[in-house]
């Protein structure tokens, strides 16, 4: 694997070229064409094959790419040629939905406990998982050996303490959909998720299209 740091649109982007790739191999496709993958994932030929330099030289010109190929060295690149174990904090409606995404296990992400502050959901089970008190986030961290990554399902006032209690575990990986911006030391990744902000963004490209369709 090479040694270069890959800019952050291409990781943003293998992920999807991941997930068209996997939707050919259960069609049984095995080669496919850098335009007829671009299609898929909504991208360009062009930039596809500028993504997937960056990953190493395969693919053969005129002909395509392996599409077994193709997945494990994507995988490898996204670190996902072993299980990730999660833990999610928030067991609100939010908290509750994640806990039975089926996506998570399809890929690779195991979610090993779940947490609340609030006395009246601590204790309940949420499939198949206990729901446990923040208090003892640090004692279930040890017990799996670590954890690789939290999901931050809470209100915007508890964001920042759960955070800091992540932190404290050894947890180095962090999904936040709480609306807030939190601060962790640098050695931590934090991917933010705020459902509200997507759909401003929305809004505005909305509102800029109607206001074409009125100068029209």
């Amino acid at each position: 694997m090479k040694k270069a740091k890959l800019p952050q649109t291409t990781v943003a982007r293998l992920p999807v070229y991941l997930r068209s790739l996997v939707y050919l191999a259960g069609r049984g496709v095995q080669i496919v064409s850098s335009e007829e993958l671009a299609q898929l994932a909504g991208s360009n030929a062009a930039q596809l094959r500028k993504d997937l330099s960056y990953l190493g030289e395969f693919g053969t010109r005129g002909v395509g790419y392996d599409v077994d190929q193709l997945i494990n060295e994507i995988s490898k690149w996204l670190g996902l040629l072993r299980d990730r174990s999660v833990v999610i904090a928030g067991m609100g409606r939010l908290g509750g939905a994640l806990v039975g995404y089926p996506g998570f296990s399809q890929k690779g992400f195991r979610i090993v406990a779940v947490f609340d502050h609030d006395p009246a959901k601590v204790g309940r089970g949420v499939d198949g998982l206990i729901v446990r008190d923040m208090s003892e986030l640090g004692s279930i961290v040890s017990q799996n050996g670590g954890v690789d990554i939290g999901i931050i399902a809470t209100p915007a006032s508890a964001a920042q303490a759960v955070a800091d209690q992540l932190v404290r575990s050894g947890i180095r990986g962090i999904l936040n959909f709480a609306p807030i911006t939190i601060e962790v030391p640098d050695e931590v990744f934090v991917r933010q998720v705020d459902l509200s902000v997507e759909l401003q963004i929305l809004s505005y490209h909305l509102q800029k299209a109607e206001r074409v369709g009125v100068l029209v």
